[in-house]
């Protein structure tokens, strides 16, 4: 098994760059023979709150179709973030895309101060994918914050905890604690996507990271590139792979 934490650049607002970012990614991560391949918190729009509602994506957004074209071609799960509306609610969300074709929607169940202004919250919205005899499961950002996300995808029975996330360099250590610390209490390997560059005005801390189910840190990009993070399953070990460009 093999998965890639994509590391990227977001252009504020702009969703067909940075959706023409995402395919560049994504056959990045085929040539390389990833499995998965898992993009920061709303990664097609760019971290957004006030601006968020003229940005939304449906279930069914037809933005969405080559993103499930290049899942069914290349046998591979895409997980991408967008603001996502739901029976008239907003929620900050991202489509686990299967090669199947079938789409299922994780939506952030803890929300940052502020972004209830915004946002709706909810644990209703709690997909889990299966690759080879790995269960997977997912956060987004504040998520992590609550030790009690982890804690709940344990008792799911989860093997790798992947986590979008939208953190500064004020933030990166704690995340890095906590993550550190759900890989090590309860035995999931955590694979964390976080952006690269500014978003929403703001630095992001760059940084994308692979703890393995000792809670040992396997690899990390550094804080400026943008490209990928590709992990490989060997029996009990994984090995490391960093591609940027």
């Amino acid at each position: 098994m093999i998965l890639a934490t994509a590391q990227t650049k977001p252009k504020r607002g702009d969703i067909s760059s940075n959706l023409l970012n995402h395919y560049k990614l994504i056959e990045l991560a085929v040539q390389n023979g990833a499995n998965l391949i898992a993009f920061p918190e709303l990664s097609i729009t760019g971290y957004e709150r006030e601006n968020a509602a003229a940005l939304t994506f449906t279930k069914d957004d037809y933005r969405i179709d080559h993103l499930k074209e290049l899942a069914a071609r290349h046998n591979i799960i895409i997980v991408a973030g967008a603001p996502i509306l739901i029976e008239s609610e907003m929620f900050i969300g991202e489509f686990v895309i299967s090669p199947d074709d079938s789409v299922s929607i994780y939506t952030k169940q803890f929300l940052h101060e502020g972004e209830n202004e915004f946002f709706k919250s909810s644990f209703d919205y709690n997909p889990m994918v299966r690759i080879e005899d790995q269960n997977i499961s997912f956060a987004i950002c504040a998520d992590i914050d609550n030790p009690l996300h982890a804690e709940s995808a344990a008792k799911n029975n989860t093997d790798i905890y992947i986590a979008s996330i939208f953190f500064s360099p004020n933030g990166i250590s704690n995340a890095y604690i906590d993550l550190q610390n759900y890989a090590q209490k309860h035995k999931m390997n955590v694979l964390m996507s976080n952006f690269s560059g500014e978003s929403w005005g703001s630095p992001s801390a760059g940084q994308s990271a692979f703890w393995n189910n000792k809670g040992e840190l396997v690899a990390q990009m550094n804080d400026s590139d943008s490209g990928l993070l590709l992990v490989e399953k060997q029996g009990d070990d994984w090995t490391s792979k960093i591609v940027t460009f």
